[in-house]
């Protein structure tokens, strides 16, 4: 992390925090899922930071960005991630995102495809009306209310049993973003969500779509589907990861987006 810088902008009205690795490259943008942040794709930045200037911002209610009392949707969410663009100078990057920020990177792009060279979407949360109003009604908010009041610990404990393979640094940047992400933050579950279908019609700049195979959100059935909706929409599979694909398999997940930056950037 030598010569990575942190730094806080104004966008969309609150105070967005960022890491970023820097220098005169192709920017490309991380957006991270509900209660993770930007620090959280520290391991993936490492490996890209020789090519690209990556910047990884906390979502609102994450991190140390601002909490505000209201504006978690995903159109709130997006405006952030234009106004961390404007705010910062960024020229045409490329936007990451996983779950959350996956589906928050899809709005970005089908309302401003001009200021980006492509976009990666790993495992968007595209849900069903029917899957939203399930998590909606789940008690994953109130799970998070005892894991704030329990000691980091448990948590570690927790996250150990549940993610043995991933490696230590993760699994301790996973369990400082969960002690940072404000309850408020979980009103982005509030249904209902943007049409996923009609924002990846919409789509107008490269697209990689990269899902796992056991329990990922969006199903090898569902990406075809998708795929079918637009031609500029292509989709990847990575064998033996769940919803976290980037964390299930580091390695294969940074070569992959590797081989897409290369394709957006290279010319």
């Amino acid at each position: 992390m030598a010569g990575w810088t942190t730094g806080t902008c104004e966008a969309n009205g609150i105070d967005v925090h960022y890491l970023r690795t820097g220098g005169d490259k192709p920017t490309v943008v991380l957006l991270h899922g509900l209660m993770t942040n930007g620090a959280c794709w520290t391991p993936l930045a490492r490996t890209l930071e020789e090519d690209y200037d990556v910047v990884m911002p906390d979502a609102r209610g994450h991190g140390n960005s601002g909490v505000p009392d209201h504006g978690y949707s995903y159109y709130d969410l997006a405006s952030d991630v234009i106004g961390l663009i404007d705010a910062l100078g960024l020229a045409v990057p490329v936007i990451l995102g996983h779950s959350m920020g996956g589906m928050t990177a899809a709005v970005v792009a089908s309302r401003n495809p001009k200021r980006l060279r492509g976009i990666v979407l790993a495992d968007p949360t595209f849900l069903t009306p029917q899957r939203q109003r399930e998590v909606h009604e789940s008690d994953v908010e109130e799970q998070h209310r005892r894991i704030l009041n329990r000691p980091r610990e448990d948590l570690l404990a927790k996250m150990w049993g549940q993610h043995s393979r991933r490696s230590c640094e993760v699994i301790e940047l996973f369990a400082q973003a969960r002690f940072q992400t404000s309850i408020r933050a979980f009103e982005v579950l509030t249904p209902p969500n943007p049409d996923y279908r009609e924002l990846i019609k919409t789509l107008d700049v490269p697209s990689l779509l990269v899902v796992g195979d056991v329990g990922s959100v969006v199903t090898l059935e569902m990406a075809a589907e998708l795929a079918g909706l637009n031609q500029r929409l292509e989709v990847i599979q990575i064998e033996e990861a769940g919803h976290g694909v980037p964390y299930d398999q580091p390695e294969r997940f940074s070569a992959v987006v590797q081989t897409f930056l290369r394709s957006v950037t290279d010319h």
